[in-house]
């Protein structure tokens, strides 16, 4: 081993294994006539569900896609695949597609960003909420 091959396996030694993904590009959404189609994970595809079709992420993950020109954005959790080799990197259901105002133009840019499953569970816990009454019947 060389001096360069021991250096570069001692950097990635401290590197974490909790990296996310991201990416930027285009995304479109499903045509209603996939509507109760099977997808790759054996789901059938609901026009009505915040799902969508990814090339490699794992089926399950959940990622946030934001629709660059408004800012609009909604999570979505990949239950389908997708060619590695189209020019967009996301295709959404329509009801994901319409939370973003994608329905109109068919394509939009994006950035899509993987939802971190520890900070889900965080979320999901109820926050805590104390109400205080005062009396103004005086």
């Amino acid at each position: 081993m060389n001096l360069c091959s021991i250096l570069l396996i001692f950097l990635l030694s401290f590197s974490s294994g909790n990296t996310l993904y991201t990416a930027n590009g285009k995304a479109t959404y499903y045509a209603d006539r996939m509507h109760g189609q099977r997808t790759a994970s054996g789901q059938r595809y609901d026009k009505t569900q915040l799902t969508a079709a990814h090339p490699t992420l794992p089926f399950n993950t959940l990622v946030e896609v934001t629709n660059v020109a408004n800012g609009k954005s909604v999570v979505v959790k990949i239950n389908d695949r997708m060619p590695k080799n189209r020019h967009t990197i996301i295709d959404l259901s329509r009801a994901a597609a319409k939370e973003i105002d994608l329905i109109r133009a068919g394509i939009a840019k994006v950035t899509i960003k993987e939802i971190d499953p520890e900070q889900e569970k965080q979320q999901d816990v109820p926050f805590v909420v104390s109400e205080t009454t005062s009396d103004k019947t005086k």
